[in-house]
């Protein structure tokens, strides 16, 4: 007879959906388990993520920042800064465990969440069983169950790469002597993220990606310019690929090389490193669990996060797109809302910023010039470039640029994209416009801080109204 223990809401999962879920439901004093396997307690952000990563971008940075100096009054000697990598990894090892003990262990501790550790699965409605790990062979049953079991990254299907060893987002933190070039397979986030990664701290880097630009989901003058400053800076980027083949090219198992055959506008081409990365995107933890899932794997959920059996919720992740910390951490609180307190709460995806985390920054908001040229047959749009926002020529930092999409009709604000230092800080602001319906003259209307990156928004604004080549730093 397997041990029970009955709760109000028990949760698969431990990362931000999953504490969200605990912290909503520890506020309405109901009792939660927690079910955890794989990645640490916190999950992917805290783990491999968000956290691993921005630490490490900030260490290349700061590496690179000798190399790119646009002042003249500025002089370095000749020696080159020197990445100490391992000590890169531990220190960003320490960042982590510390954030996984106050963010999420000491948070599980207080809302006073069991914490179960092995893979669950339902073995009735709200049931779970966990089959492995520590506590495999206990039942924990709910009023109410949420699966937040994240995702994995994941592989294409590429003839002759489940042969070779390759580095993923995850298994790159675990390496502490880097290899002398790398091949990256993808062109989004990660991949960009990682490329520059490793370029700045001394890998020479290509990148390679199967659609015609890098952040093809994205608008798609961010990916054109943020690939004009890779290749500046000497990241090389192949994109149109048709993958054909990988194949390893050591002479024997200790001895590392891959190749990639690939065609690119017809032409075939091999192309070589010490090492190669994998950034192709990501899969739902949903194996196994006992929920019903889409075609590509996401747990099947209504508006509401409800899953087919109405008393089991879903967040995160594992439901699919946009695969976001924030977002998941969101759909989690108002699982339990709509779990416990039937509030019928749903999220708007359309108004959900997204971010790039490479230099320069890239973020975007709403809707696409093509998205809605193909609504509405026409786009009013406007772009200024970030060499024509004073702060970036006082700090000659002048890559990027901003683009506001407004309807053709009320002026509403409804996508923002841009490309340049501070993005990622200068979309909230934007974000706030999208989400309620604030008109371009709202925007001009507010006094911003001068001078500031910000501003790039107010002038993209500004430039429906007038010509801003024209136009003074003080003009309002």
């Amino acid at each position: 007879m397997s041990d029970q223990h009955s709760y109000d809401l028990v949760v698969l999962g431990g990362g931000a959906a999953a504490f969200a879920a605990v912290t909503e439901a520890g506020r309405r004093g109901l009792s939660t388990a927690m079910v955890n396997a794989g990645l640490p307690i916190g999950g992917t952000c805290v783990n491999v993520g968000c956290v691993p990563s921005k630490r490490l971008l900030a260490v290349a940075e700061s590496a690179f920042a000798s190399r790119e100096n646009p002042f003249d009054a500025v002089r370095y000697g000749d020696g080159e800064p020197a990445v100490d990598w391992a000590a890169a990894i531990d220190g960003t090892d320490d960042l982590v465990e510390r954030f996984r003990r106050t963010n999420y262990v000491d948070v599980a501790d207080h809302h006073g969440t069991d914490v179960y550790e092995g893979r669950g699965r339902f073995v009735r409605d709200t049931t779970i069983e966990v089959v492995d790990g520590t506590d495999a062979g206990v039942r924990i049953a709910g009023e109410k169950a949420l699966v937040a079991t994240g995702s994995s990254p994941s592989a294409p299907p590429i003839e002759g790469l489940d042969e070779v060893d390759y580095y993923t987002s995850e298994t790159i933190l675990r390496e502490r002597d880097l290899p002398e070039s790398v091949v990256v397979v993808g062109g989004g986030y990660v991949a960009l993220e990682w490329g520059q990664i490793l370029h700045r701290v001394g890998v020479d880097v290509t990148v390679l990606q199967r659609s015609a630009r890098v952040l093809s989901s994205m608008e798609g003058r961010l990916g054109r310019e943020l690939q004009r400053v890779f290749e500046a800076e000497g990241i090389e980027i192949v994109t149109g690929n048709e993958f054909e083949h990988v194949r390893g090219t050591g002479a024997d198992a200790m001895e590392s090389g891959v190749a990639v055959e690939t065609t690119v506008d017809g032409t075939e081409r091999t192309v070589t490193g010490e090492a190669l990365f994998v950034a192709t995107g990501v899969r739902p933890n949903s194996d196994g669990i006992g929920v019903e899932t889409d075609d590509d794997g996401s747990v099947t959920v209504d508006e509401y996060l409800r899953t087919t059996n109405s008393d089991v919720y879903a967040a995160g992740d594992v439901i699919g797109d946009p695969e976001l910390e924030t977002v998941a951490a969101k759909e989690g609180n108002h699982a339990v809302g709509n779990a416990f307190g039937g509030e019928g709460v749903t999220i708007d995806y359309g108004s959900v910023p997204a971010v790039v985390f490479t230099s320069p920054e890239v973020a975007s908001v709403g809707t696409t010039e093509r998205e809605y040229a193909a609504e509405h047959g026409t786009c009013s749009c406007r772009t200024v470039r970030m060499e024509d926002v004073p702060r970036a020529r006082v700090l000659e930092d002048t890559d990027g640029l901003v683009q506001v999409v407004k309807h053709h009709e009320t002026d509403e604000i409804v996508g923002v994209h841009m490309v340049g230092p501070r993005a990622a800080e200068t979309i909230g602001e934007a974000t706030l416009a999208v989400k309620f319906g604030l008109t371009v003259d709202d925007v001009i209307d507010t006094v911003h801080p001068f001078p500031t990156f910000s501003e790039a928004f107010k002038h993209a604004c500004q430039a429906f109204r007038r010509d801003t080549s024209t136009m003074s730093c003080c003009v309002e």
